[in-house]
């Protein structure tokens, strides 16, 4: 991480009690400190919150950094140990929105949940389709179609890496600025894929932790949400972010 420099507000925190912290990660940000340790020149949002709350903080789970949204760390051990089983066992539901560009995929239907299913194995940089990955499941609903785009609302039943990436980009539609899957777009610092709830109905243990049954960052109704974010992306990297690329279905 920079060192040497006024560090950046990590901004408001979604949620916050004593045993746990919420926040929106930005895109472009580390969600824990990469491989390479203070050689990396990005920020890391784990360290900057530490010192900006003056306590150790443990990360439960993590967002790729070029993705955004909802980020939960836990304040003691215990709290970890609770958390981590909460996502190891799936008792905790993320839900994503995500922009890409290409056609709508001929099997897909607006506003109708497909459950994707494949095996994926990690590689260096990227994941890709194998025999010998780890299973891989999502349930995905497009939600519309506009500008050149198709707005998805995107459910992990699993937790692999890049999954949601993959999965979008081998149906030809790569989501908007990610090129290291295809894409030819921008996105601001980062690319169109946001987490914007955990459902925490599930989690054993959620009661002692003090926790509600959701967070989520979404406006009434996703379609408005995934307008809103767009538009707001578009103002601060201060160019338009639609590309011309045709889709199917109406908006």
């Amino acid at each position: 991480m920079v060192t040497g420099v006024e560090l950046p507000k990590v901004g408001s925190l979604v949620y916050e009690n004593s045993h746990v912290v919420v926040v929106d990660k930005p895109a472009g940000w580390l969600s824990v400190p990469s491989r390479i340790g203070a050689k990396d020149e990005r920020f890391c949002l784990g360290r900057v919150l530490e010192q900006q709350l003056a306590l150790r903080l443990w990360p439960v789970h993590r967002l790729d950094a070029e993705v955004s949204g909802l980020l939960m760390f836990a304040k003691s051990a215990a709290a970890h140990r609770l958390l981590g089983a909460g996502f190891e066992h799936h008792q905790i539901h993320k839900t994503y929105l995500a922009w890409s560009t290409g056609r709508l995929p001929p099997d897909a239907k607006l506003g109708v949940a497909q459950r994707w299913q494949c095996r994926l194995l990690r590689g260096k940089k990227r994941a890709y389709l194998h025999a010998a990955g780890k299973d891989s499941v999502t349930m995905a609903t497009p939600l519309l179609c506009e500008s050149g785009q198709t707005l998805w609302r995107l459910c992990p039943l699993t937790g692999r890496p890049h999954q949601l990436r993959v999965e979008l980009a081998r149906r030809d539609c790569p989501i908007v600025g990610d090129s290291l899957y295809g894409s030819t777009a921008t996105w601001g610092c980062g690319i169109a894929l946001r987490a914007i709830e955990l459902d925490l109905t599930d989690l054993v243990g959620r009661a002692e932790l003090e926790l509600p049954l959701r967070l989520s960052l979404a406006l009434p109704g996703h379609e408005q949400a995934g307008r809103a974010w767009r538009s707001a992306v578009a103002s601060t990297s201060g160019h338009s972010i639609h590309t011309a690329c045709p889709a199917e279905g109406n908006s």
